[in-house]
């Protein structure tokens, strides 16, 4: 009873315990919980255990998209028309690569020594970021060409005459630099390490070797299956089955994948947009016509737009707005084009002459004093090529005969004010400060002019017929009720043409930028890509989407899908293309196996043969096992060079159609052996890919959609 009385006495006691012991383990708990919670809410992507982090992929994007600008401006035509839901998906995969090459580096052991960073740095640079240093310095008036030159003036400002705080933004661009270049060594080290280990032997030299130089005299027949007859070569779901054991891990997937019905409705101007448009350019002319004022506010309101043109005549673009401005009088206007897509107007303004390039000599000076007298120098009789050998090297860089465009094919370039331009064509031949500030100057000469062009001036005035708002609700009025009405994915599959709209089929996984308009092709629909997130987020199998829109005024469209199943490992055998491969197999192979019984029975020469087949036998008087077009099929290939020469017609049957052969003869070519050159295409054979080497069986847990698509 007393010990009874004790515990009872100490109930409450151990109750407050036991709670407080509870609650400690719960908190824990929740802590842990919520710091993994918190870690993956950053993460974008997982491959295998390694997690990129949000801000990685924020840099990483930045780099790409500022890449893509410098390409826009060297190359504007080829990137005029590039997707930028690749991006995302080009950012992760760059992220991906450099995750596993830097990890399996270091792993490894590898690391930049401070003689290769020197070299890769100075003697031979690999970042590009080095070129931007040195440009930037150039932009502040700095005489450097050189990275040796910009490491002298970034470390010691003093002895170059400039201030630690000039240089201490420079200081940290360079050892940003330095560290990137670090990396990239580690990883060009790392890759030449593992490209080095797929070697081929003697024998792997040798056997390509022989491929090229044995060859055969072969008279080949070839029937293709083509559109086989479904009742005489049916193909049962056993079959099916078989084939797809066979080839099953043709069909696998690294990510989850979905397939997906997806009805895209691109929508065109009605006939009251194109009307309304018709009137619209009428009244363009008219007010352009009727004032001397460029276009009036009303009609920029209604999407009417004007550009001012200044071109030579061999820049003015080819067609009816060239025909028009080369003959037309001043103030004239014109509706040159009109059509489904718009309409163009032209009011022609003057015809001037103009110098559309000059050639200068460029003297570039470092200080504040100096440049006066370098340029008094260069005046008194002291030649460009002097220059360098009369004043300390790092303070000038002289640069002879540099042309200056001044009008080009866009335009005017705007490279030289006026005034500069005038002060440049008056200074008879003496040199001028073109451009002066605290850190230095810029003198120059005119070496040379070319003579004065003719110049169009005109306004040129567009205006591009989308859809109207009007046009667009209508179409969304009308998806909405036939969505309103199928909501789940058989019903949507089933009703959708009589609706009026085709259905596309898709099989989309995690790391698929955006809805391809043709599968196995990077064309995406625009803005498309906020359907792969639904798809991949909310869309269970069954389920039906709601309107996703793309904003792109040119070619608006609206957009649903429906989920029909999703898969983690392999492609099922349901899977309407999966079917489809295997079905077409099944029955090629039961037709080929026909085939060959039938026209084996009649080879008793090749034109008995080909002419059962109904085709021309084809001469191979040098077939090789290692190059050759008469057969693609790898399989009869090596059926072919391993059957010896006689007089006797094989048929076999291949996966592409049925082939009969007759080998006349072998011989030997007489090419010699390099080792060096098989040893490069065993390699080229091998094709190592390193991010397959590296990743191995690692997953990769893609989750940029949920960053970068909107709902």
């Amino acid at each position: 009873m007393a010990t009874l009385e004790k515990i009872r006495s100490k109930s409450v006691f151990l109750i407050v315990v036991i709670g407080v012991a509870l609650l400690a383990f719960i908190i824990g708990d929740a802590i842990t919980n919520s710091q993994n919670l918190l870690g993956d809410h950053t993460t974008v992507a997982k491959i295998g255990k390694e997690k990129i982090d949000f801000s990685l992929y924020q840099r990483k994007r930045e780099e790409l998209n500022q890449r893509l600008e410098q390409a826009r401006k060297q190359n504007p035509q080829q990137y005029a028309s590039f997707d930028m839901q690749l991006l995302p998906e080009m950012a992760l995969t760059e992220l991906v690569s450099e995750t596993l090459l830097d990890n399996a580096a270091r792993k490894a052991g590898i690391r930049a020594t401070a003689e290769q960073l020197r070299f890769y740095i100075m003697d031979n640079p690999i970042n590009p970021r080095i070129g931007d240093i040195i440009r930037q310095l150039q932009a502040s008036g700095l005489s450097v060409s050189t990275p040796q030159q910009a490491y002298e003036i970034i470390f010691n400002p003093k002895r170059n005459g400039l201030t630690d705080a000039q240089m201490a933004p420079f200081q940290r661009l360079w050892v940003a630099m330095e560290e990137e270049t670090k990396l990239m060594v580690m990883r060009q080290t790392y890759q030449k390490l593992v490209y080095n280990t797929v070697k081929a032997n003697d024998l792997d030299k040798r056997a390509l070797y022989n491929d090229y130089v044995n060859t055969s005299d072969v008279e080949v027949a070839y029937k293709p299956y083509g559109q086989l007859d479904e009742k005489k070569y049916p193909v049962s779901d056993q079959d099916l089955k078989s084939l797809y054991s066979e080839y099953k891990n043709r069909f696998k997937v690294n990510e989850t994948t979905k397939d997906v019905s997806f009805i895209a409705v691109r929508i065109s101007p009605s006939a009251a947009d194109r009307a309304a448009a018709k009137k619209l350019g009428a009244a363009t002319v008219a007010a352009l016509s009727d004032s001397a004022a460029t276009l009036s506010r009303e009609l920029r309101k209604e999407g009417v737009s004007s550009e001012r043109v200044e071109l030579r005549a061999a820049d003015l673009p080819a067609g009816a707005v060239k025909e028009y401005v080369l003959n037309a009088p001043k103030d004239s206007v014109k509706m040159v084009t009109e059509n489904l897509k718009g309409f163009t107007v032209v009011k022609m303004g003057k015809r001037t002459m103009a110098m559309d390039s000059i050639q200068l000599n460029l003297v570039q000076v470092v200080g504040q004093k100096l440049p006066a007298t370098v340029l008094a120098r260069l005046n008194g009789g002291l030649s460009v090529d002097s220059v360098s050998k009369t004043f300390p090297m790092d303070s000038v860089m002289a640069q002879t005969k540099q042309w200056i465009p001044l009008i080009t094919a866009d335009g005017r370039t705007g490279a030289l004010e006026q005034g500069q331009l005038d002060t440049l064509l008056n200074a008879g031949g003496r040199f001028i400060t073109l451009v002066s500030n605290e850190q230095g100057a810029v003198l120059a000469q005119v070496s040379e002019r070319r003579a004065p062009v003719e110049v169009y001036e005109y306004e040129l005035v567009t205006y591009n017929l989308n859809p109207s708002v009007k046009t667009v609700s209508d179409e969304r009025a009308k998806l909405e009720k036939f969505l309103e009405e199928n909501k789940n994915t058989k019903d949507f599959k089933a009703n959708a043409a009589k609706a009026g709209y085709t259905v596309e089929q898709y099989s989309l996984t995690q790391s698929t930028p955006a809805v391809p308009r043709v599968n196995g092709m990077q064309i995406y629909f625009p803005d498309s890509r906020q359907v792969v997130r639904w798809a991949m987020i909310d869309g269970k199998p069954g389920e039906v989407s709601h309107i996703y829109e793309s904003k792109d005024a040119s070619q608006p469209a609206l957009y649903a899908a429906a989920v029909e199943a999703e898969y983690e490992d392999f492609v099922p055998m349901s899977n309407p293309s999966v079917k489809d491969f295997l079905t077409q197999m099944a029955r090629n192979s039961k037709a080929g196996d026909a085939w060959v019984k039938d026209y084996q029975a009649k080879a008793g020469s090749m034109q008995s043969v080909a002419q059962a087949m109904a085709v021309t036998p084809r001469q191979a008087a040098q077939f090789r096992f290692g190059n050759n077009a008469a057969v693609r099929d790898p399989k009869v290939t090596g059926i072919i060079v391993g059957t010896k020469p006689s007089q006797k017609v094989k048929v076999v049957k291949g996966d592409d159609g049925v082939y009969a052969f007759m080998v006349k003869s072998n011989a030997r070519e007489k090419f010699p052996f390099t080792d060096k050159q098989y040893e490069q295409q065993y390699f080229q054979m091998v094709n190592p890919n390193m991010d397959a080497m590296m990743r191995g069986a690692a997953r990769l847990d893609n989750r940029i959609y949920k960053f970068e698509a909107g709902d």
